[in-house]
């Protein structure tokens, strides 16, 4: 209803510039302003200027009303420390526009339009460049900067150890969690499998722990990258943007970011840092739960999760044996040992 009220606005205003202009001509050439004529030619110049000014109106309120519509967009998407930030830069740039309009007020005929344009200009441009450094700091340099902010992936939220990682302290600055992340949790926790279900709401409710029980900040961010795109792709591209590192336990987004030259901290290489370190020569007691990939080979497990692979085990499947190790290998996705029966090693022994 405003708009259309807004659209009639100016074709009346059209109509009666069209009339303005015709009169001021008639008078000027001396034509008779009252002759079948002459209010002809009035009454079509005043419909021609209306019809314009309702052709220009139109698009000059639909792109108004599109304006004000993304402003208020991202003035509520805005913190308050942000739009402080945008006001120091807003009041910046009009000094300067100002200092300047000095000068081109002493410019005869385009003196002002150049004054009004370079403040527009002036303003924008502040408030543009005090909110692209609005997450900077000044008192930090910048290598120190990007590991206080750190970006979490959809894996590490479902995996949940970091919570309990900042609960301890470990993790200080501040945790960042893209807008695009979050609603890929949302669309898993309303996936029709179960099992991809109950991962979408756990990842939902530790993100709530982290946000009411963790000793560090975290912050949820609104992106505008394509959502055609990946988004191990827009995580990517996003802590380049930021310069901030990602804490994941992804295998593959850990050894593509590296490629990509961004910080990474995977949560199972942190796990496998604090296991005790088995060493060859080492005797253990474990559990054979299934068969191994190799002939003969059987599979158990310690309590910390750690996969051991041992020798000739396979025809024990359920049994615990005592067994000496004989190499470990250490991967991005865990810690494999692999071992031998303790009494084959002592009947070689005899």
């Amino acid at each position: 209803m405003l708009e259309k009220a807004l659209n009639y606005a100016f074709a009346v205003v059209g109509g009666i510039t069209g009339y303005t202009v015709t009169r001021f001509v008639f008078v000027r050439t001396g034509m008779s302003l009252f002759s079948f004529t002459g209010i002809c030619i009035i009454i079509i110049a005043s419909l021609a200027f209306g019809a314009l000014m309702l052709i220009i109106g139109s698009k000059t309120v639909t792109f108004a009303v599109a304006a004000v519509e993304k402003v208020e967009k991202l003035l509520l998407s805005l913190t308050l420390y942000e739009l402080m930030i945008c006001a120091g830069g807003l009041i910046a740039g009009l000094i300067i526009a100002n200092l300047l309009s000095v000068a081109f007020m002493r410019i005869q005929i385009i003196g002002i339009p150049l004054t009004i344009i370079t403040n527009i200009l002036l303003g924008s441009l502040g408030v543009f460049l005090a909110l692209s450094k609005r997450n900077e700091n000044i008192l930090e340099d910048r290598k120190r900067h990007s590991f206080t902010r750190k970006i979490l992936d959809t894996s590490v939220i479902i995996d949940g150890r970091i919570l309990d990682i900042c609960r301890t302290g470990f993790i200080e600055g501040e945790l960042i969690i893209p807008d695009f992340v979050l609603d890929e949790l949302k669309r898993l926790a309303d996936s029709h499998e179960d099992l991809v279900r109950i991962k979408g709401r756990r990842g939902l409710d530790v993100l709530n722990l982290l946000k009411d029980n963790s000793r560090v900040s975290v912050k949820v961010v609104k992106t505008k990258y394509d959502s055609s795109v990946g988004v191990d792709e827009r995580l990517m591209q996003f802590a380049k943007d930021e310069k901030a590192c990602i804490i994941t336990n992804d295998y593959n987004l850990n050894k593509v970011a590296s490629i990509s030259g961004i910080s990474i901290l995977n949560i199972n290489d942190l796990s496998s840092a604090l296991k005790p370190l088995a060493v060859s020569g080492e005797e253990m007691t474990v559990k054979i739960v299934r068969e191994g990939k190799e002939n003969g080979q059987g599979v158990g497990y310690l309590e910390d999760g750690t996969m051991v692979v041992v020798e000739g085990a396979c025809k024990y499947k359920g049994c615990e044996v005592d067994v000496i190790v004989t190499s470990v290998l250490q991967t991005s996705a865990g810690r494999m040992i692999f071992a031998k029966f303790k009494a084959a090693n002592l009947s070689m022994a005899k």
